[in-house]
């Protein structure tokens, strides 16, 4: 069974920092065989947004909210991806959630149960 947990959230103030750490799990579970993995967010009321992406290449992506302000990272031998969060701002407060996303030998998303970041302003 896989599972990606969370940790590193909390309550800041504006302009401080976060680091958020996913960890997998699981027998035969490899980040680095997924296509990639994701952070996303969600506010009340408001749609689950992706924040930021590494594809298996090393490709990485971020949302134009968090560019310059957010970096992910991986480490393969720890199973870990990382979200390292600076100047924070208090509409970075959301519960945010790892994503694991392959898709061979089908689609098939894995998410983390979530953590919650409070910025205060």
């Amino acid at each position: 069974q896989v599972q990606l947990v969370e940790s590193g959230g909390g309550l800041v103030q504006a302009g401080g920092s976060l680091r958020l750490s996913c960890t997998a799990s699981g027998s035969i579970f490899s980040i680095n065989a997924m296509n990639s993995m994701n952070w996303y967010r969600q506010s009340p009321g408001n749609q689950r947004e992706l924040v930021a992406t590494i594809t298996r290449a090393g490709f990485i992506t971020y949302a134009d909210s968090v560019k310059g302000r957010f970096t992910i990272s991986r480490d393969n031998a720890k199973n870990t991806v990382l979200l390292q969060m600076n100047s924070l701002k208090p509409e970075d407060t959301a519960v945010y959630y790892c994503n694991a996303h392959k898709t061979w030998p089908s689609t098939y998303d894995y998410w983390g149960q979530g953590t919650q970041v409070t910025v205060s302003s």
